[in-house]
């Protein structure tokens, strides 16, 4: 009961978060929003909550490190647009007294540019990159709830301007395994800036709050998955003259703003993504999914196309795991997602109990 009162008590301590959050603009340290695990980005890019051995969920809902995961050590590696490319390493650790962590180094290359003057003229070469560094803690208070955080330090170089920051993030987890499913709420990306790009001048970095449900169905290999997302924030949708995609009377030629029941609609569905995984089979995990808000921002009036839909699949067997993923952005626009983790302890006593069996047939 006293661990309840505690998990209400930290859900309840983090709304007022909400009323003081940023609202709009641009941010800094955009690569913080990147997956770095392909079964997320299979699954619509944001928030998931499952209560299983897979590390690639850690870095971006550290309420699920657990001793599940000790000596986990995940390889990410995403073919980013154009030359761009990123990844990430995390290594899961559980101590006797101290806890469970996940120790993680990730980083983006956006590749090489020409450095010119004000005139064209090349004077060389840049080269562009941002990194975090974060240290990932997990706490299961009972058989029902879980806690935990992540701190990140933050490095951003383009060419001359370098920017340091930190941020953290913080979760909770309900999760029933009888009843297989799971919750998550997360306050993420809480920090600044500590040395800005331009001196003097203060940037935001992407604070998010979001809110992620899934539960596997009894007697159907599917788990279905929903996530909300931007939830400090309504308007999600550029209705105003600014939208490249507004339609013009061609009489009037004023703007023909869509109606506010359309509207109403179209900004609540701009927080939800859902998804499903099929697991036909235990070492296996097909995921597909739909993000609303991603289809609407990349969408082409004049064309069908599959921005916002997403995929892919996981290979669990013996300890190792591989995941394979893509998202659809826009047309040309399809990142490519990798995933390798393997379970050091596991792997090592498997191999060790495959030598006790020989040994015993030899004797």
């Amino acid at each position: 009961m006293r661990n309840r009162l505690f998990f209400a008590f930290l859900v309840a301590s983090l709304l007022p978060l909400c009323a003081t959050a940023q609202m709009g603009g641009n941010y800094i340290y955009n690569f913080l929003n990147f997956n770095q695990s392909s079964r997320i980005a299979g699954l619509g890019g944001t928030l998931i909550a499952v209560y299983d051995e897979d590390p690639s969920l850690l870095i971006e809902n550290p309420s699920l490190i657990g001793k599940r995961h000790h000596t986990s050590l995940l390889l990410n590696a995403t073919d980013y647009f154009s030359n761009a490319a990123y990844g990430s390493a995390l290594y899961s650790h559980t101590f006797k007294k101290a806890g469970s962590f996940a120790f993680s180094m990730q980083f983006v290359n956006y590749g090489k540019f020409s450095l010119t003057d004000e005139s064209g003229t090349e004077m060389g070469y840049f080269h562009a990159g941002d990194y975090a560094a974060t240290v990932g803690w997990g706490r299961q208070l009972d058989s029902n709830f879980t806690i935990g955080a992540n701190l990140k330090l933050i490095y951003s170089g383009y060419e001359s301007y370098q920017s340091f920051g930190i941020a953290a993030d913080l979760a909770a987890s309900y999760v029933n395994q009888k009843k297989r499913l799971a919750l998550s709420l997360m306050i993420k990306n809480l920090g600044s800036p500590i040395v800005n790009y331009v001196p003097g001048q203060f940037e935001k970095i992407p604070f998010d709050i979001q809110l992620a449900f899934s539960q596997k169905f009894k007697f159907l290999p599917v788990r279905y998955h929903i996530s909300l997302h931007s939830l400090y924030k309504w308007n999600m949708a550029y209705v105003g003259t600014n939208d490249p995609l507004l339609e013009y009377n061609v009489m009037t030629d004023e703007p023909v703003y869509p109606s506010k029941v359309a509207q109403f609609f179209d900004n609540m569905f701009r927080h939800v993504t859902v998804g499903i995984e099929i697991i036909p089979v235990k070492y296996l995990s097909i995921q597909f999914a739909y993000n609303h808000n991603r289809h609407q921002e990349m969408k082409i009036p004049q064309k069908r196309t599959f921005a916002g839909f997403s995929y892919g699949f996981t290979v669990d067997i013996k300890s190792i795991r591989i995941g394979f993923s893509r998202a659809h952005y826009a047309t040309g626009a399809v990142p490519n997602f990798f995933n390798f983790s393997v379970n050091i302890d596991a792997l090592s006593k498997m191999s060790q109990s495959k030598k006790n069996k020989k040994l015993e047939r030899i004797n």
